[in-house]
């Protein structure tokens, strides 16, 4: 901005954009309008170098445009997706993101709540393990995965579909004789559904199968010892896996290729997420697909919604298999 020139304000924005004032606020306030109303008045703030005071705003409207994330970390790639995504939605609603990692630890997940109550944060999105969390009634709440009551919503996706789906893959590309792998944490919780929906698939196919589920902190040697049970002169008696998660399946691929058996000719592998290779490229391994950028746009839309008690207590969406070389296809 040149020496002595005011600084650009709203309704010059709305003069650059062609809209009106009205959808300018909206815009910057981070409420709905249609995209190309949206898109004209985003370009026009860059064009103007407008700079919206969210500080002056916070104190007229006790609002700070901020949510907080509250997430187990970015190493996980799945989460890493979830977060980038939702970061995503959150920048189109002119929405900061407060990013808050708890490695697992229940302590700091009730800590990040309370931070982010006292940093007056217009709403939380969690995916947490805290079989006590308490869900504060004074902030927009929404999870990822975990139902606790009808009065906070829930987003995840079809997690006993995507079971079900597995299992009838499985059995499409002759699979005789199965089993289903998880680590997994003894909440009670959407992705537990993964192995209910395998299950009631299998049997209603007539599809034999075995459960083997260890509870986080148990050693992985545990899978290795289930395996070996099963080789018989070198030969696995599995010739379908499905398995909780992708990272998981990949790193029971390598357990297997150590063993000498072979993936897909000897036994085919499904994992569940749907994790890409560097981020975008190939399919680590045949997969159920989370629909990550829906799932995140769900979040982002039912945390700032105005109506939040409208909203279903589960909002549920639909996966999908996807090809990742460690199926016979």
């Amino acid at each position: 901005m040149a020496k002595g020139k005011s600084a650009p304000t709203m309704a010059d924005v709305a003069r650059e954009a062609g809209v009106a004032l009205g959808t300018v606020s909206r815009v910057v306030n981070g409420e709905q309008v249609g995209e190309e109303y949206r898109e004209k008045v985003q370009a026009a703030i860059r064009q103007l170098g407008y700079r919206y005071n969210s500080s002056g705003r916070a104190l007229r409207t006790d609002s700070t445009n901020t949510i907080a994330l509250i997430i187990p970390n970015t190493i996980n790639p799945y989460f890493s997706l979830l977060v980038h995504h939702i970061n995503c939605e959150l920048e189109k609603r002119n929405y900061k993101m407060m990013l808050c990692f708890t490695e697992y630890d229940r302590n700091r997940e009730i800590e990040f709540i309370q931070m982010a109550q006292q940093n007056r944060v217009d709403g939380v999105i969690a995916l947490t393990y805290n079989p006590n969390l308490v869900i504060p009634e004074d902030i927009p709440f929404v999870t990822i995965d975990r139902f606790f009551s009808v009065s906070v919503p829930c987003v995840a996706s079809d997690n006993f579909g995507g079971g079900w789906m597995a299992a009838k893959k499985l059995k499409e590309l002759g699979c005789t004789n199965t089993a289903f792998m998880r680590i997994g944490s003894t909440l009670t919780h959407e992705p537990s559904k993964r192995k209910d929906g395998f299950v009631s698939a299998c049997v209603e196919m007539g599809l034999p199968f075995e459960i083997m589920a260890l509870e986080d902190g148990q050693p992985f040697s545990e899978f290795e010892r289930f395996l070996s049970e099963h080789i018989k002169d070198g030969k696995l008696s599995f010739d379908g896996l499905f398995i909780g998660t992708d990272s998981l399946a990949w790193r029971i691929i390598q357990l297997l290729k150590k063993m000498n058996i072979r993936v897909p000719e000897d036994v085919q592998v499904i994992g569940f997420d749907g994790i890409r290779i560097f981020g975008d490229q190939d399919y680590a391994v045949s997969t159920i697909v989370q629909p990550v950028q829906e799932i995140a746009e769900a979040c982002v839309s039912t945390v700032l919604s105005r109506h939040l008690s409208s909203v279903p207590s589960l909002i549920c969406l639909p996966v999908s298999y996807a090809y990742g070389g460690t199926t016979k296809e």
